[in-house]
């Protein structure tokens, strides 16, 4: 049976997957102005079915406006502010707020004076994986 870093079981006698603290974020923010930008976690348990990552952007940067084509993302500021840039325009965001970004629109990030850190959770992309064609590529020409 495998065990989390507390030395708890991480899935029970039946291999069932068990709930468990993964991070605490109360840490990450105590590194404050010394934490570096990007993420500071990521969730990166086998099996799952959402990724999550924590990050930091620092004083004045920005995470440039791009469109999600495919996802639609939660965004929860834990500290800091920030402005959401949106197509229309920029709206502030602070610690607390809770934002969704639906999938086809663009967006971007524009930390504060004191920077900005947030947590994103979306369905997890699937991995590329290398196939064989299927019948109907085999039949046509060239394939």
């Amino acid at each position: 049976m495998a065990a989390d870093d507390d030395g708890s079981p991480t899935r029970d006698a039946a291999d069932t997957p068990l709930p468990r603290v993964l991070c605490d974020t109360g840490e990450l923010l105590a590194l404050g102005g010394d934490a570096p930008g990007g993420a500071l976690w990521r969730l990166a348990e086998a099996g799952r079915q959402l990724d999550a990552n924590v990050v930091r952007v620092p004083p004045g940067g920005r995470v440039g406006t791009h469109t999600e084509p495919d996802l639609d993302v939660l965004l929860l500021v834990l500290d800091g502010e920030a402005a959401l840039v949106r197509a229309d325009g920029e709206r502030p965001l602070r610690a607390g707020a809770l934002t969704w970004l639906p999938h086809g629109s663009a967006r971007g990030i524009a930390a504060g004076p004191n920077g900005v850190t947030y947590l994103t959770v979306h369905r997890r992309r699937p991995g590329m994986r290398i196939q064989p064609p299927d019948a109907a590529d085999r039949l046509r020409p060239g394939g």
